[in-house]
């Protein structure tokens, strides 16, 4: 499969080291930082230095693998109880993005299976060799998240129309994935066949992934995009100038409510009082069939100077009460469809979803 996509790799793993994409210097400075530790890994995913969902489970599947390097020496059942300690470590970096959780249960899932092979549990599993199968099922995981996210640009590319306008919120592109991005792959797939039209790109605060990042990739991949603030989006809509919503996710319910970046819930009101279509694009593993509806999902809540501070001046009175919940939650009622690697599902609730993917 051609790159598409001249960008910097979002996450490398490399001669069992691992690189990350600094995002929280862009668009200014692209900073390659060397994971060393996993709790160095931990850190990077909690301060969103890497994030999106696909990413953050890439991520955390590579930190999982950083963190048993150096342990391959010990028994099976040693190198196993470190293995799932780690885990449950680097899970709770980010609590709302389902990815992290599916990609490390996965690792300790093989562990599990490939021990588990043997007739005897223990002595007889070869500990180096179970650390390097752990390490090809990290990079399977990074190849699986490069090609279905071709495969959602795919499927969403149709809904791209020549001379539309397109809004987005937060960052579901190159940045938050392993190349082409969720929300974004249909627009790089229409950009490339030569279809023209224009994306407005949410500003998205408090931490501002829109202006920073969205726009950035856009812009480095000759996409026509405007940057707007968040409030603005009814304004635009209301002078007709947005046809179509796509946005990403970091959790979906089993009814089809969408977890995504704090204001999806207010573009999706709007686009639903302008008749505007609100599209989801996600892979299958953000769909989370354990959590029945959105409403059980754990908001991650983030410390207040994202919200008393614009950058490093203190835009709020000292010792102001805030809040900054980090997601918010969109009723499955609002959600056009899903655009997924597997297909678009319209309509999304219990009974689509369950169907859909039992028909696979």
């Amino acid at each position: 499969m051609a790159k598409l996509l001249n960008l910097p790799e979002t996450i490398t793993w490399k001669a069992g080291e691992l690189f990350l994409l600094d995002q929280t210097q862009l668009p200014l400075h692209v900073t390659i930082e060397k994971q060393e530790t996993v709790e160095q890994v931990w850190d990077s995913i909690r301060k969103l230095k890497v994030r999106g969902a696909p990413a953050i489970g890439i991520a955390g599947a590579y930190g999982l693998v950083l963190s048993m390097q150096n342990y391959t020496h010990l028994s099976y059942t040693d190198f196993f109880d470190r293995l799932q300690h780690q885990a449950n470590y680097l899970d709770s970096a980010r609590p709302t993005a389902v990815n992290l959780s599916w990609a490390l249960n996965r690792l300790v899932k093989k562990a599990e299976a490939l021990a588990h092979s043997n007739e005897s549990v223990n002595e007889s599993v070869n500990v180096p060799e179970l650390y390097a199968q752990l390490e090809a099922e990290a990079v399977q995981i990074h190849d699986e998240d490069r090609q279905l996210c071709r495969r959602i640009g795919e499927h969403g590319q149709g809904l791209i129309q020549a001379n539309m306008g397109v809004l987005t919120h937060c960052n579901a592109g190159s940045l938050a994935t392993s190349e082409l991005g969720t929300a974004l792959a249909p627009l790089y797939l229409a950009h490339q066949a030569g279809t023209p039209f224009r994306v407005y790109a949410d500003e998205t605060r408090p931490l501002l992934q829109g202006a920073r990042l969205t726009s950035w990739e856009l812009q480095q991949a000759g996409v026509d995009v405007t940057v707007i603030c968040d409030n603005m989006a009814a304004h635009l809509m209301s002078e007709g100038l947005i046809d179509l919503v796509i946005v990403g996710t970091d959790r979906v319910a089993a009814n089809g409510d969408v977890a995504n970046k704090i204001g999806t819930l207010g573009v999706a009101i709007l686009a639903q009082y302008f008749n505007i279509p609100f599209y989801v694009a996600c892979p299958y593993s953000t769909i989370d069939f354990k959590t029945l509806t959105g409403s059980t999902i754990v908001i991650e809540e983030r410390g207040g100077e994202e919200v008393t501070h614009f950058g490093l001046r203190r835009t709020a009175p000292e010792q102001i009460k805030y809040r900054n919940p980090a997601f918010d939650v969109t009723p499955h009622a609002l959600v056009t469809g899903l655009i997924t690697e597997r297909g678009i599902i319209n309509q999304p609730n219990t009974e689509n979803l369950r169907s859909f993917y039992e028909a696979e």
